[in-house]
This record gives structure tokens, sequence and C-alpha cells, in this order.
């Protein structure tokens, strides 16, 4: 009895190959979404784990300085001799890659390189030889490809740092009896080693964001799943009423329905993990420069098979099946016998449930509400916009039918008002489509706004700060000094830029020493500032700050912070969009007084825009910086653009697939209901209504519900972007940006969300439209 009982469920499907193509492309599109989502992040994080174990992150205390200032190799010497098992570290960029150089005669642990295939011998690694990925192996793991690794000697001299070393790495075990640090190197301070890496905990914010793309798109996908599922289960009811009369256990049925929608999970699960892989190998070089751009971190181009998200994908595809069919099958067991035929069942149930529904759409606002006022941090603010997408979607169904109901009361003629009571009633089987459409067209409008708000600002923000029309970058002390010595009487103005890594407030922080100049005075843009904020700096006593490093130290004006041993007020606050670290500006004088060894390598000239070419082919002939050394304002500003388009290259990606998404759920829909709609209208078509009309009302139908969704997703939308830009982005990256408003874009997005549904809508308005009259008729022989 079970098996003739499976086959006869199996059937259905057999008899509607349309349904089960809806029901396996949609899970396979929420699972690929998500997938390759996930295996983005996964190569993302791998290649923070090798970049990590290159310099020992997470296993090893280490030394460091505590200005942020290079080790002198002396020091290491020092140190060495009085017993203490340390080994120097230094890394730089060489030609776009970054180069590493170690002592592995001294590296504790299995830092040393092993596996060195192609090396001849680990004296040629002694002697200079540069080895990188797949040709060597760093404690038992594959170093990252984007790294290369030489010995410390020879990366020195390839960088021009001869006797500096950037770190210290600490053996976990050290002699006992030793002189304590404080008496031997008392510039240096120990960094306690933490499990997992620093760039892996810069970004998760980045890989939380898009985890929650992913999310929304997979929440789009399984839309269309519980759609499939409810109309599949509500034209069988008929055939689960003959079983039950056949003496088949209900709990039988509802078991053999779970197990065929497993099983159909599993193989759109096996799909979708592949098309997964595919969006993941596209999308993988824009996230590369994403987070090269955002957060410096290197990683990996290419596109690995790794079980975890592989695991990961399947496993969603079976859940979100389960939680697509939960309801559907609970109703099944709830269903009594003889109200399996009944035609109007589906919006029956629903409006049994309406009320249920609407407590918790309320619900879900509310917590969005409290969330909105009193919480703070990534997590809180993904679970903010979590409650607002979910309650708005759960309030669509109510508001669109106090809508409908609004129209029906005020429709004048007998067509107008079977329409609207048509209308209303197709309703419940639209409703899941429609939130789909919801939520993507208010995620649409949410990024874009952010995107757009953040594009604004950015770009007046480098107008604001880029001011010189050159920048130049010499390649030593030696030629800095020719060069200033050349261009000072040829320029208007030579601004040198110098620059430390320092802690201000326990914070790694960037200071800046910036010279006396109207070119700071009159550009620079302060959020809030003490007066006359220069005139304080270049006294001495001042430092102005940048927003993130206000709000992660929760630093005011007034306030203040030391620098080494100094103490400065903080005279202004400045917006520094782009930029995840802290950042601070002391005047330059001050700045060599505190650091007397670093010399400016790098300048900003003033000079007319029209002389900036005959300039540089002087300078190049007369001091010998190449024409690679410099940069034109107009090229810094282009490079910057560049980055910043790449960087949400990923999410306008993501907010197409869930647009795409969202249309084809609804023509999934229409499809499906357009079998199921013949009995209703056929009497209408009976009455006079020509099928020409009845495929017109039914493609009017559609744009009408989809125009009424694209309004309401406007606030919604604009909500979304607000928490984004208030909430999200300032507990990620520490600057809160202005929102501004871009009706245009609206206007153009709601075009495009209205033409999909009308594309969508067409074909079942044909099919519906081209019906032959003798199935109408059938209609009327039917006891149904």
């Amino acid at each position: 009895m079970t098996w003739v009982t499976f086959s006869a469920l199996l059937g259905h499907w057999r008899r509607n190959p349309l349904q089960l193509f809806t029901l396996l492309a949609g899970l396979a599109l929420a699972t690929a979404l998500w997938s390759g989502v996930q295996a983005i992040n996964a190569e993302a994080r791998a290649s923070y784990d090798a970049a990590a174990a290159t310099l020992g992150e997470g296993q090893f205390d280490r030394l460091t300085r505590r200005d942020g200032q290079p080790i002198n190799q002396a020091t290491y010497v020092k140190l060495r001799r009085n017993g203490w098992l340390v080994s120097p570290v230094i890394e730089g960029r060489l030609d776009g890659v970054r180069i590493v150089g170690i002592d592995p005669l001294t590296a504790p642990g299995r830092l040393a390189p092993t596996a060195m295939t192609g090396a001849s011998s680990f004296a040629d690694f002694i002697a200079g030889q540069i080895i990188a990925a797949p040709d060597v192996t760093l404690g038992g793991a594959i170093l990252d490809p984007s790294v290369a690794i030489a010995a410390i000697g020879t990366v020195q001299r390839l960088l021009d740092r001869r006797g500096e070393i950037d770190t210290l790495l600490m053996a976990p075990l050290q002699p006992q009896g030793q002189k304590p640090l404080s008496d031997l190197a008392p510039d240096l301070t120990r960094q306690v080693a933490q499990s997992g890496s620093d760039i892996g905990r810069l970004t998760d914010s980045f890989h939380l964001n898009l985890t929650a793309f992913g999310l929304l798109s997979f929440a789009v996908g399984i839309f269309i799943v519980h759609g499939a599922i409810g109309l599949a289960f509500e034209q069988r009811r008929g055939t689960v009423r003959t079983l039950r009369a056949l003496g088949v256990p209900l709990r039988l049925v509802v078991v053999l329905m779970g197990a065929e929608l497993m099983g159909l999970a599993v193989v759109a699960g096996a799909i979708g993990v592949g098309l997964g892989y595919v969006i993941a190998g596209a999308l993988l070089p824009d996230v590369a420069a994403t987070l090269r751009g955002l957060y410096g971190a290197d990683i990996a181009g290419n596109l690995q098979l790794r079980p975890i998200w592989g695991l990961t994908g399947m496993g969603i595809s079976v859940g979100g099946t389960a939680v697509a069919a939960g309801g559907a099958l609970w109703k099944l067991s709830r269903m009594p016998l003889l109200a399996g035929a009944q035609p109007r069942a589906l919006a029956v149930v629903a409006r049994r449930g309406r009320k249920s529904q609407a407590i918790i759409a309320v619900g879900m606002l509310l917590i969005a509400g409290i969330l909105a006022i009193v919480g703070g941090g990534v997590v809180t603010g993904f679970a903010l916009l979590g409650a607002l997408l979910l309650g708005a979607a759960l309030g669509l169904p109510l508001i669109l039918s106090v809508i409908l109901s609004a129209a029906s009361g005020r429709a004048k003629g007998v067509i107008s008002g079977w329409f609207w009571a048509d209308t209303r009633q197709q309703l419940p089987g639209l409703s899941l489509a429609l939130m789909a459409l919801l939520l993507a067209m208010a995620a649409n409008i949410g990024v874009s706004t952010m995107v757009s708000s953040f594009r604004l600002t950015f770009v007046g923000f480098l107008d604001q700060r880029l001011t010189s029309e050159l920048y130049v970058t010499t390649e030593g002390a030696t030629q800095a000094a020719a060069f200033v010595a050349f261009a000072q009487t040829r320029v208007d103005a030579v601004l040198p830029i110098l620059t430390a890594q320092v802690s201000v407030a326990n914070f790694p922080t960037e200071l800046f020493g910036n010279k006396d100049h109207a070119t700071f005075r009159d550009n620079w843009k302060f959020l809030s500032a003490a007066p006359a904020p220069w005139d304080l700096v270049q006294q001495g006593g001042a430092i102005l700050i940048n927003e993130q490093l206000s709000r992660r130290a929760e630093l005011t004006i007034g306030d203040t912070v030391q620098v080494g041993s100094t103490a400065f007020s903080i005279a202004g606050i400045y917006g520094d969009y782009g930029n995840p670290v802290g950042q601070a500006i002391i005047a330059r004088e001050t700045f060599q007084t505190l650091f007397p060894n670093i010399k400016a390598l790098r300048f900003g000239l003033r000079l007319p825009p029209e002389n900036v070419t005959q300039f540089v082919s002087e300078l190049e002939q007369s001091v010998g910086v190449p024409e690679a050394n410099t940069i034109n304002q107009a090229g810094i500003k282009a490079f910057s653009l560049d980055v910043f388009d790449r960087t949400f290259t990923v999410t306008t990606a993501l907010n197409v697939l869930t647009l795409a998404v969202a249309g084809f759920a609804i023509l999934m829909s229409l499809l499906t209901l357009t079998a199921m709609r013949v009995p209703q209208l056929a009497p209408a078509w009976a009455m006079g209504l020509t099928r020409r009309n009845l495929g017109a009302l039914e493609l009017f139908r559609t744009v009408l519900l989809a125009l009424f969704t694209a309004v309401i997703a406007l606030p919604l939308g604009l909500a979304l972007a607000w928490v984004l830009l208030a909430v999200v982005n300032v507990a990620a990256f520490g600057w809160r940006l202005p929102m501004y408003l871009f009706p245009a874009d609206y206007a153009r997005l709601g075009g495009f969300a209205i033409l999909a549904a009308s594309i969508a809508a067409l074909w079942p308005a044909l099919r519906l439209a081209r019906t032959p009259p003798s199935d109408l008729l059938k209609v009327f022989s039917n006891e149904r």
C-alpha cells in the first residue's frame, strides 16, 4: 500500500511538469545564491588564515615598537645575546606582491618553509631565493598564493630597509633568568597571541553583509518554493481525499509527501550548489578587489571546492524545504476529509490565518522599532533589518487586501465589481510571489540609496581632500632631498606627507604630520571642531582625529589623548570615508620632534594643472624620479572611484539576482494559477466576456498588484537604507554617511519591477486568452 500511495502522489508531478520545474528551479536558485555567498566567504577566510600563518598570527606572542616604528636590528641582536628566543620578520609590497622576510634558523614552531618543490636546497633560500605557493608550505599549510617568502636579508635589500625589522616573533618557551624586557629594550611592547587573524576580524562586517544578502536571496527563492508547494497541495486535495476514503492513514500520506519533498530538495540542492560555484567564481575577482580596496586584505583569486559550503548549501536546501512545506503539511493534517474538493479552500484557509499573520507582522515591526532605538552593533543592525523586512513582508497581503476592499467598495459596474472581488480572491495565491517582489525591490531601493549616498559623499570627500595637483613618491632619503631642492622653486608649494603607525586611546592609528598651508585650512571639512582648530594644531598641543577613531574610542572635542609620552587635546573631528582604521593629524614640527628618524618620501605639490605634464618630464630627467612614481589628482580620483565601484559590484549583482528571482516567482505562480483559474473564469466568459478580455484583465491585475507592491516597497526600502547608513555602517566601519534621496532612480526601479511583472504575466495571460472554448465549457459538466 505504501508504494502504491507514493506512486499516486508522484503522479501529480508527472501531470504537472511545470510545477515540478517551479519547485526545483526555485529551490536551486535559492540554494545557488546562498551557497555562492558561502563559497566566497569560505575562500576569503581560508586566505586570511593562510596569511595569518605566514606571520604566525594567533600562534606566537610578538614584540613591536610602542610608537609603531621599525625595530632596529641591533635591538634584535641584543635580545638574542641575552637569551630571548625571538625571530625577526619584515614585510612589504614589491610590484604588487606581498613579500615576507623571515629567518628560518630562528623561526619558532614550523614557520620555516618546508616542502620547497623546485628549491634545490635550503642554502639557496638563505642565499636569496624567493619562493611562493604552490612551491612551499608554511607551518604545514599551503601558503597564500599572493605572498612570496624570502630570507629576511633578501627582503631588507629588496625593500631598501637594511637594518630594519617589523616585528619579533617569540617562541612559546623562553629560558629562565632572562633580563627583563624593560631593561633591554624599553621601547618594545609585547602583544599576546590571539586566536584568529586580525584581518579576518576586521572584515567580519563585510562577510556578514554578504551573508545577509545571501539569506535575503534565499528567502526570496523560498517564497517560490513555498508557493509551489502550497499550490501543489491545493491541487492534490482531491487526490488526498480519495486516498483517505480508500483507507490510507492520513499520517502515512503526510509522511510520504514529506519524503517526496525531501528527495526533491536533495536534487535541487545539488543543482544549486553547482550553480553557486559558478556564481562565486564569477563574483570572486570583484570580492577580492573590494577586500583589497577597503581593508588591504589579499585573498586568492581562484575558487576551490571546499566541503563546508557544499554541505551548508545542501543543509539549507533541505531545511528551507522543510520550513516551506511545514505549514502546508500542518494544514493538510487538520483539513476535514470532505473539505478537500472545495474550490476556494486556499482562500478560506488563508482568511482564517490572517489574524495570526497580522499579529506576527505587527510584532516584528515593533521589535524592529525597539532595536532601532536601543540597539547597537553589526549583528543587532542585521537583526533590525531582518525584523523590518519580515514584518513588512507578512503585512503586505493584509495591506493589499485593505486596498482591494476599498477599491471593490467604490467599483461601478458589474465587470469592475467582479474584477476587484476576483483580484482579492486571487491574492492568497499570489501573496508569496508579491512578498518576494517586495523584498527584492526594498533591497534594491535600500542598497542603491546607500551606495549612491556613499558615492555622492565620497566624491565630495575626494574633491575636498585631493587638492594637490600632483603627488610624488621618492625612492629614498637622498632622492627625496634632491626632489625638494628641484621642486621648491618650480611649484607653488611642496607639502611633505609624514606618517607613522601609532596607538591612540589603545586603537591602532595612522598619524600624519601636516605642514601649515592654506591647502588644508581652506579645504578640510570638520564634523565638529573647536574654534580655529588649525591654529590650535600648529601651536603644538592639539590633534585632529577622524570619525572612526572618535566613535570607537568614544572621544570628543576637548578630550586628551596620548601619542607616545605626549598629551594632545582633540581640536577637531573630520570625516574620513572609506578608511577602516583610525587616523590623526598633528603639526609637522611636532611630528618631527616625536619621530626624528622618519623622513618624508611622499609629497603633494601645488602647481597650475597645465604645468603638470612638463614638470613630470623635467623631474624624471633632472632627479631620476620615474613617471610611474608620480600621479596626478585626476588619476587618484579615477583610481579611488574605480575601487569604490568595484567594491559594490557584488551587492549590486545580488540585488539584480534577487529581483530576477522575484520576477521568476511571479511567473511561476501565475502559470500555476492559470490552470486553476479556468473554473472561476468560465462563468464570466459564458456571460459575455471574451477570452481576449479575460487575458487582458489578468495582465492588468498583475501589473496593478506589482504597482501597489512597488509603492509599498518605497518607504520600506528607504527605511532599509536608513538602517544601513545610520546603524550597520556605523557599527561596521565607524562612520555615518548622510542619506540622500534619488527619486529618478526609484522611478526607474519601479518601472523595471512593473516591466518584470508584466513580462512574467504576459505568457499566462496569453495562455488564458487562447484557452479553447471546449475547456471552458467542460467546467459546467464538472461537479466542482
